[in-house]
């Protein structure tokens, strides 16, 4: 290659070169100086950490999600947070992964603790982990209404943004809008969009429909429809106010009432919820403590009759955790997410031969016991239909009568376990044996097991024939006659006992006791729930009021619209209010008649008597014209049937989940101290008298 090839085709790379460099100068320019710089930037500022909380919370969600057990409790956790976080996939996730994780973080430690203080106890162990799965259930329940709480507070904050918004644009929708792009609570801004779109979407009112049956809460029912009615009809001016203001005031002071109310039931029940569950944690603490310091008590709880008293305690603790948690509802709790379309019952009555044998225990059509059935469903609010009722029931019948069965021969196998096992001594003392007694009366115990082994079983036994075999045996050959006749003597009584711990009639009967006492229960439960739910009779008729209040002004309200807007709230009273709907077109004033008769409420019935006036030509807002004037005075009448609410339900809280700890103390430490001191004071001095 000659000497000019090679400067030109340097001369080219070097060209070449220079062009590249300069191109790099140009383009990192127009780079710097674009919005791509600052894309950049912020991308690199809300990039997340390898070991960002939110990455680990949405891998946990994974991890749970693959488990069985857990997948339940996630999915229904789920079901509630997707109408909090409106189309929001990664909050959804976030938030119901929290809960699992915070819940197994309590429940981990206390399965630890109980298995550490009851390995030597399955039964017992088995019956509290068990019971763990309420607590768990609990403890998901409180977390997901604490987020529900929350939502609660942002309106009060969300509304009093939308008054100083629809002050400057006088529009609804515009309002809305504005006032749904807070960043700072996420919640309610996505709640609000939600409602923007129904608004300015082409069919409100069914749009609207929709939302009615997924919203979180009432107030925000409330919000939608009068926010509609205002877009669609208009505001105006009621002494010098607008309408669509003061009925966002109205709302506002529903939920501030409602607020303070769930803070006062939430502080009273607050610990009761732990008082009642702490029995079931100090059986085998209190137990341990009283045979160490009192071994007299040792026959008392290694026996059966401490099993017993033991079983009673969980149980009692059982029902009064459950109850306390039926009294604690405040009402945040969104049935309408349950999934009640295909549940276990529904599944199990579906099978053929099932179907029959539970319609064999079902009210025929049309029957009295039916339709006090039904009746007790719908005072309760249960969604199950009477056939998971029914099912519910047999199944727990069988269930108890198994595990009735199965624990009476649990406790025949602990009460024989104790007679081999126990030490023997021929006196009773307080304070545990030292090494060598101990290790001497375990020698004894095992020389008479020997002999309890051989008779073991033979019900004509007799202590004659304990003392022949006991002259046989190498044991006692050079044993004098008043040694064996007094080891004999014992292990004739404790031979008595282990060849009657065997099932007995009696014990099977008991068993089918228990069961009906189990398939009473679910019906039992519905009639608690019917009682906690009338005492919030008034606080939902007042609840009527207000929404009366807000509709009775707007133009072309009627009784109606009214009802329609009733039944939409309606909990308590909401059937006679549909049947009152449904006959509505065949005659107004006759199916509100209708209505009055089916309930038994006065302050019901005395909005009822002012629809009827209303439909008879009488203005709406004539009708109930007190509501507005008298405003203050059933606002004060509210807080003091909150009050009163509050103060009844924690009376009966405060009953209820001290029982387990009064009885745990009084019928397992108190009385068996003071009846087994006395007994073995007693043998003691007769004891003492004899060998005198």
């Amino acid at each position: 290659m000659s000497n000019d090839t090679i400067f030109t085709l340097m001369g080219v790379i070097l060209f070449l070169f220079a062009v590249i460099v300069v191109a790099y100068l140009f383009i990192r320019k127009r780079l710097q100086s674009s919005d791509v710089a600052r894309i950049e930037k912020l991308r690199r500022g809300t990039q997340e950490k390898n070991f960002s909380s939110e990455v680990i919370y949405q891998q946990l969600y994974i991890k749970y999600l693959k488990l069985p057990f857990l997948r339940r409790y996630l999915l229904k956790i789920r079901r509630r947070l997707e109408i909090i976080n409106i189309d929001d996939e990664f909050l959804t996730r976030l938030q119901a992964s929290k809960i699992i994780t915070k819940a197994l973080a309590v429940i981990i430690p206390v399965t630890l603790i109980v298995i550490f203080f009851t390995h030597t106890n399955f039964l017992i162990m088995f019956i509290i982990l068990v019971f763990e799965l309420f607590i768990i259930d609990s403890l998901v329940d409180g977390m997901v209404d604490k987020l529900d709480n929350s939502l609660l507070t942002q309106q009060i904050d969300f509304f009093a943004a939308m008054r100083h918004s629809y002050h400057e644009t006088n529009m609804v929708g515009e309002a809305i809008y504005q006032t749904a792009q807070d960043d700072e609570h996420v919640e309610i801004s996505r709640q609000a969009e939600k409602i923007y779109n129904i608004l300015n979407s082409e069919d409100p009112e069914t749009e609207l429909e929709k939302y009615y049956d997924v919203s979180p809460n009432n107030y925000l029912k409330e919000f939608a429809g009068i926010s509609y009615l205002t877009q669609e009809f208009g505001d105006r001016k009621v002494d010098g106010v607008s309408l669509y203001l003061k009925n966002l005031d109205n709302i506002t002071q529903e939920m501030q009432l409602e607020i303070l109310k769930r803070d006062k039931l939430n502080y009273t029940f607050q610990s009761l919820s732990i008082i009642s569950i702490v029995p079931m944690i100090m059986l085998e603490p209190l137990k341990s403590w009283a045979m160490s310091n009192f071994s007299f008590t040792q026959s008392f709880y290694k026996g059966k009759l401490g099993m017993i008293i033991q079983i009673i305690v969980l149980l009692v603790t059982f029902v009064c955790y459950i109850l306390i948690r039926k009294l604690k509802d405040n009402g945040a709790v969104n049935t309408k997410l349950e999934n009640n379309q295909n549940p276990w019952q529904a599944k199990l009555y579906n099978i053929k031969p099932v179907k029959k044998f539970v319609d064999l225990f079902i009210p025929k059509d049309g029957t009295a016991d039916r339709r006090k059935i039904k009746k007790a469903l719908k005072d309760a609010a249960s969604k199950q239909k009477i056939e998971w009722l029914y099912v519910n029931r047999i199944v727990l019948a069988i269930a108890v009568f198994i595990l009735s069965i199965v624990m009476f021969m649990m406790l025949h196998k602990v009460q024989i376990d104790y007679i081999y096992n126990e030490p023997t001594t021929d006196y009773n003392l307080i304070g545990e044996l030292n090494e060598r007694d101990y290790k001497k009366a375990m020698e004894v115990t095992e020389l008479h097991n020997h002999f309890l082994d051989i008779f073991r079983g033979k019900l004509d036994t007799t202590q004659d024939d304990i003392e022949k075999e006991m002259r046989k045996s190498k044991y006692y050959r050079d044993s004098d006659d008043t040694t064996i006749e007094s080891n004999a003597k014992k292990i004739y009584e404790k031979l008595k006992v282990v060849n009657s711990e065997y099932l007995k009639w009696f014990e099977i009967l008991l068993a089918m006791v228990f069961a009906i006492i189990g398939y009473a229960s679910p019906i039992l439960m519905l009639k608690f729930q019917v009682i906690i739910r009338k005492m919030s009779m008034e606080d939902e008729v007042m609840q009527y009021q207000t929404i009366i209040l807000m509709l009775m002004r707007l133009e072309r309200v009627d009784v109606e619209m009214i009802l329609e807007w009733m039944e939409r709230y309606a909990d308590i009273f909401k059937e006679p209010i549909s049947k009152c709907l449904n006959n509505y077109e065949s005659g107004a004033w006759e199916s509100l008649e209708d209505m009055k008769e089916e309930i038994s409420f006065q302050p019901l019935i005395r909005i009822v008597e002012s629809l009827q006036t209303a439909v008879e030509k009488v203005p709406i807002r004539e009708a109930f014209d007190e509501l507005d004037t008298d405003r203050e005075y059933y606002q004060a009448k509210r807080k003091e049937a909150n009050d009163r609410l509050i103060s009844k339900k924690g009376m009966i809280g405060r009953a209820i989940g001290f029982t387990p700890l009064v009885g745990i103390f009084v019928g397992y430490l108190v009385v068996p101290l003071v009846v087994i001191g006395l007994t073995s004071m007693t043998s003691s001095f007769d004891t003492m008298t004899t060998m005198q």
